[in-house]
């Protein structure tokens, strides 16, 4: 049987399917067929088209690949290097100290480890922060600025793994015809790669700058993803756009946890939507808890891993702090099928992609996962919803499909030398941080 081509019919058969559209609920025994990279149909007693694959998907959870709407994927090669720091110590660290040393050779394996460990958790869809205009150390010295060859090495890495991605590129008005060109590096029919524009906001810049960077959005046709708080430059940021009339559907805000509600509601209104890091945001102290205030204010949410420099990099672990933390403060306490239902398709609409990934509707993209009902930690769940999102982890993962191209089968990662890879990571963490704070 192959799984390396989207363009064979495949059926799965006998699964437990969960679809999340329009909300999750477990279907025992039905099947899903895919043609051509897309899910064709869904449901009990399929019959299988001339030629199809039929795999027996019994004992098998089938569900939407996870779509994580945060990551700062060149990061990969940092992991665990800020566990017990600050966010202050963590910008220092990483950003002012570690990040210029970054080559593009650097990011490009960095991003490559980095989305193939999203695969290997069921995360199918990556938004990826960049900063690819990363300031770097050259042999003749330290060079601040914008430099194209980090993109297109972020955006090889992507490419190579097989992965979903919005590539968040961040924005340089002063470098305009650097953007524009950047703007080219995704390749005319790519489907699996879209492109941001990474801001750094209206929290860190004044208005003027604020506005050049949604103005240089517009005309590149892009979507914003920008990082938002209350400070340090203004501290009501989603006021000031909304009074300059910068508030605007397609703009992704991270964070946020120390906005006042009336804003949440404002982006609400103006149907932008939130990425929460939970396990992030508690280990570096952005503030209390955000999802169920989001829930009350009507806030389309979507999850994200952020910085496996501090935390874990596995989804599961970031939808369980998803939901415990909406104990933990105001607001509705949230269900482990609404944790499900942000963890797909709420993020797939947070990120533009609503249409085209986040559950099993037909015609929609074959971005699917199996898992191992039948592994211990999994075996006689009462609540197939709740032990997804109690209980599973990328260990129970036997199989990922990104538009019907199988990239992790009976538990193994497809198409990669994996130890060629890693000792590539291991050659370019050593690198950038001198060799410190950096095992095998």
């Amino acid at each position: 049987m192959s799984w390396r081509r989207a363009v064979e019919s495949v059926l799965l058969r006998n699964g437990l399917v969960i679809d999340t559209e329009p909300e999750p609920v477990a279907h025992p025994g039905w099947d899903l067929l895919i043609e051509d990279g897309r899910i064709a149909a869904v449901g009990p007693h399929l019959s299988a088209p001339e030629g199809a694959t039929v795999i027996d998907a019994t004992d098998r959870i089938v569900l939407p690949g996870f779509v994580d709407t945060h990551r700062h994927v060149w990061q990969a090669v940092l992991r665990s290097i800020a566990v017990d720091v600050d966010l202050p110590e963590y910008f220092q660290l990483v950003r002012q100290q570690i990040g210029p040393r970054f080559r593009p050779e650097d990011v490009r394996v960095a991003n490559l480890i980095g989305a193939l460990e999203c695969l290997d958790s069921g995360v199918t869809t990556v938004q990826d922060f960049a900063y690819a205009r990363a300031d770097r150390i050259k042999p003749d010295g330290f060079v601040p600025g914008f430099d194209l060859d980090y993109a297109e090495a972020a955006l090889d890495g992507l490419r190579a793994a097989g992965v979903r991605a919005v590539f968040g590129y961040l924005l340089t008005p002063q470098y305009q015809a650097e953007v524009r060109r950047a703007r080219e590096l995704i390749r005319p029919g790519e489907t699996l790669l879209r492109m941001a524009a990474a801001s750094l906001g209206p929290s860190n810049q004044k208005l003027d700058a604020v506005e050049a960077d949604w103005k240089l959005a517009d005309e590149l046709g892009l979507p914003i993803v920008t990082h938002v708080a209350s400070g340090p430059v203004n501290e009501r940021p989603i006021e000031l756009l909304r009074d300059n009339g910068l508030l605007r559907q397609d703009t992704l805000y991270v964070h946020g946890n120390s906005l006042a509600d009336d804003e949440l509601a404002m982006i609400a209104d103006s149907g932008g939507a939130v990425s929460i890091t939970p396990a992030v945001e508690a280990r570096l102290g952005h503030g209390g808890p955000l999802i169920g205030r989001l829930r009350a204010a009507g806030t389309t949410t979507g999850l994200g891993v952020d910085v496996v420099t501090t935390v874990g990099g596995d989804f599961f672990s970031v939808i369980r702090a998803g939901l415990l933390t909406s104990y933990l403060a105001p607001g509705p306490h949230l269900t482990p099928a609404d944790l499900l239902r942000i963890a797909t398709l709420d993020g797939a609409r947070a990120l533009g992609l609503g249409d085209e990934v986040g559950s099993l509707r037909v015609g929609k993209q074959a971005d699917i996962v199996l898992l191992r009902a039948d592994d211990v930690n999994l075996a006689g769940a009462h609540d197939p919803i709740g032990a997804v999102v109690s209980s599973a982890h990328p260990g129970n993962v036997d199989t990922v499909l990104v538009a019907g191209r199988a990239v992790k089968r009976n538990g193994v990662l497809l198409h990669h030398d994996l130890a060629a890879v890693r000792a590539q990571a291991r050659a370019a963490a050593e690198y950038v941080t001198g060799g410190e704070a950096v095992t095998s």
